[in-house]
């Protein structure tokens, strides 16, 4: 590290000026580096994804595309059986084939089939899949298509009842209409104002903007270099949202805690240049180990057979990267130009603040064994909700509060039909079998009933489509229960294949969460051995993990409380619960958490890890590292839990989940891990905090104990 910043200093001019080029490009391009992002994304190999696939090709309708519904409520005394209803009908299904070619549709009136209609008659349907050309960004119908549909149902009558149309896609529009959002610049620039606050707080004088001077550079570098990575593979448009968040927090954290050494030094009366090199060989070479612990924790995502969590993983793999070479290259250019002017006028010191950190590590270490019990047991209960999590797409119902589309939904719901035909089960079955196949599936409990049309669109090359309607919405934990048995059932019919968009992802949600132990120990590992050259221990690798990995958990608890529970949705943000948690957030959550929280734990045990080798105290090290970065670990979290918050108010819904578990993560990871369940874990383990076997030694190739106070001895004790 010191050669590095040696090199650094030396060239000085050349380092700026590269930053500043880079920054430029960055924000002169931005325009195209957003428009190269992508939201179409296939899912992975699967038997759905095959099935879905399979529709797609011959048919060009249905498959992972969810139709629209047009619903009709008869006056009383008509019903869907009578002639003229039925004619009604099949004209509506000319009329919307005419306005979307290319769909397929069907109804009571073309089939006769009941499955259409509820018991009573009066409330009935008609399934329009339009085709899969126009559909676009996250298998949604251009706005085009949409219009054209609503042009029909606005104009049609059935039996002088009026036709409303509704289906995911329009209450998703209609759902993002309702919650607005800020957009990525409004939220970014929401995020620096709370961001420099904080650092106003923590360095009361101008150098609070040389941080946020470094994520100025960091951020649209970062959009230039995912740029770059779109040339060769398609990058999620949600990558935008973490670049300049995520980004945000990052970059500031690293500067923030480099700054501060280096300010630490100097007031310890080091020259400037001296103290920049101290503060690189200490804060920096965290800084270096934590942006490392972050990529790893991403190859969560990147390992993943999913386009689209890949995706992700590789903007996210950028982030650190960018934010890491920027602390460790043109910080210390700053500092050495424009650093020590930037520090006059201090409006304080900062030895009140780390007093009383001191004191509360002291008070921790006196009760450290309720604060290590207590700490943990909360985690654990917040782990414990976890476990409950059902993943998958929010259902029908809680997409959109009012509008036209909901009022559609709501009619199927007082029929008795239910939410049941906007997330169809779609099998593909032998031509000559669709009848029996259709027969078969619609006796499974939970089956309101089964069409398999045989008029144009539902059959080609000897297959046939069979709509299954469920009583429920299959992304509802009944309607998922139903997929499965509609899944198992169709096991038994010869050339039959069970697709649609909840069957993907029940795909989805068993292969990636079902390797996901292997993959954690895999992360794990690589973490242990990174950690335990840098800690030169074997437990505190292992604490760290541990920790990180239970608030990882506890984090996705918070997310299952709020958007799966329900606790606090509708106060905090507005809109209602799905009721399940997006399938891909967990994993992201993980993969960035994982990272970030371990900056934290590298930040504060190598503090204490100097402490210790200067003392030779466990107590005396966690009270020295708690005093010495307790204020800074709190103001980093503070910092990137604005970020996420901020990113909670954006418009997507699946943004804010994600956001919610990432800040939920940083905020028990700042308040409940570092400061109070950390200090007391070290206190607890004492000396054995720091025992590294001579085979351990040769094999992770550190050199002898560099302090003759924190030799090696054979643990025991409680402090050292």
């Amino acid at each position: 590290m010191r050669t590095l910043t040696d090199v650094v200093l030396r060239h000085r001019r050349l380092v700026a000026l590269f930053w500043l080029v880079a920054a430029l490009f960055g924000f002169v391009f931005s325009g195209q580096a957003s428009n190269a992002l992508e939201d179409d994304f296939a899912m992975p190999d699967s038997p759905a994804f095959a099935a879905n696939e399979e529709m797609e090709r011959r048919f060009g309708t249905g498959g992972s595309t969810s139709p629209l519904v047009a619903v009709v409520e008869l006056d009383d005394g008509a019903t869907a059986a009578s002639p003229a209803v039925r004619a009604d009908l099949r004209a509506l299904e000319d009329r919307f084939r005419e306005a979307v070619p290319g769909a397929r549709t069907a109804s009571a009136g073309s089939t006769g089939d009941p499955a259409f209609t509820s018991d009573d008659g009066r409330t009935t349907f008609v399934i329009v899949h339009p085709p899969v050309e126009a559909a676009g960004e996250q298998d949604e119908f251009d706005a085009a298509t949409l219009a054209a549909a609503e042009r029909v149902a606005a104009d049609a009558r059935v039996d002088g009842s009026p036709v409303q149309l509704t289906g995911t896609p329009l209450l998703d529009r209609a759902a993002s209409e309702e919650s607005g959002g800020t957009g990525v610049l409004v939220e970014t620039l929401i995020a620096g104002v709370a961001a420099l606050a904080v650092l106003a707080f923590v360095f009361a004088s101008p150098l609070a903007f040389v941080p946020l001077l470094m994520a100025v550079v960091a951020i649209p570098t970062t959009l230039l270099a995912v740029w770059g990575v779109t040339a060769i593979t398609d990058i999620s448009s949600i990558v935008l949202f973490l670049v300049a968040l995520i980004g945000l927090g990052i970059a500031i954290d690293y500067a923030l805690l480099v700054v501060s050494r280096w300010r630490e030094e100097r007031d310890a009366g080091a020259a400037n240049e001296a103290a920049i090199r101290t503060a690189m060989a200490t804060a920096g070479r965290a800084v270096a180990f934590s942006g490392t612990t972050v990529a790893i924790g991403l190859l969560a995502a990147v390992a993943l057979p999913v386009p689209f969590l890949r995706s992700l993983g590789y903007g996210g793999l950028l982030i650190p990267l960018v934010s890491v070479a920027v602390a460790l290259t043109l910080l210390p250019v700053v500092l050495a130009t424009v650093g020590p002017r930037a520090d006059r006028g201090r409006l304080r010191r900062t030895e009140r603040a780390e007093r009383h950190w001191a004191a509360w590590a002291r008070f921790v270490l006196r009760r450290r064994w309720p604060a290590a019990i207590g700490g943990v047991a909360l985690l654990c209960a917040l782990a414990a909700v976890a476990s409950g999590m059902v993943m998958g797409q929010p259902p029908a119902q809680s997409l959109a509060d009012s509008g036209p589309a909901r009022a559609a939904l709501d009619t199927l719901e007082r029929g008795g039909i239910g939410a049941g035909p906007l997330t169809p089960i779609e099998v593909v079955a032998p031509a000559d079998d669709r009848d029996a196949a259709a027969t078969a599936l619609a006796a499974v409990d939970g089956v309101r009933g089964a069409a398999a049309p045989g008029a144009p669109g539902w059959l080609a090359d000897g297959r046939a489509i069979v709509d299954v309607y469920p009583a429920m919405d299959t992304n509802s934990n009944a309607g998922r229960d139903v997929v499965a048995a509609v899944r198992e059932r169709a096991a038994d019919l010869p050339g039959t294949a069970v697709g649609g968009a909840t069957a993907v992802i029940e795909d989805f949600v068993d292969d990636v969460y079902g390797s996901f132990p292997l993959m954690l120990a895999l992360i794990a590992a690589i973490t242990f051995v990174l950690l335990a050259r840098a800690f030169r221990s074997l437990l505190l690798p292992l604490k760290a993990i541990a920790l990180n990995v239970l608030s990882v958990f506890a984090a996705w608890g918070i997310m299952t409380l709020v958007w799966q529970h329900g606790v606090g949705a509708e106060a905090v943000f507005g809109v209602a619960a799905p009721g399940s948690i997006e399938f891909w957030a967990p994993v992201m959550v993980f993969a960035f958490l994982y990272g970030l929280s371990m900056d934290y734990e590298v930040f504060i045990l190598a503090r204490m890890r100097e402490e210790y080798d200067a003392t030779g105290s466990t107590d005396a090290a966690v009270v020295g590292g708690l005093a010495r970065t307790g204020r800074l670990v709190t103001s980093a979290a503070l910092i990137v839990f604005f970020a996420f918050a901020s990113m909670a108010t954006a418009g997507p819904l699946d943004v804010k989940v994600l956001a919610t578990g990432l800040a939920a993560g940083i905020l028990l990871d700042a308040l409940v891990v570092r400061t109070l369940v950390l200090p007391a874990l070290v206190g607890v383990l004492g000396r054995w905090n720091w025992w590294l076997p001579s085979p351990a030694r040769r094999v992770l190739r550190l050199p002898a104990e560099l302090s003759p106070s924190a030799s090696a001895r054979a643990p025991g004790g409680r402090s050292g």
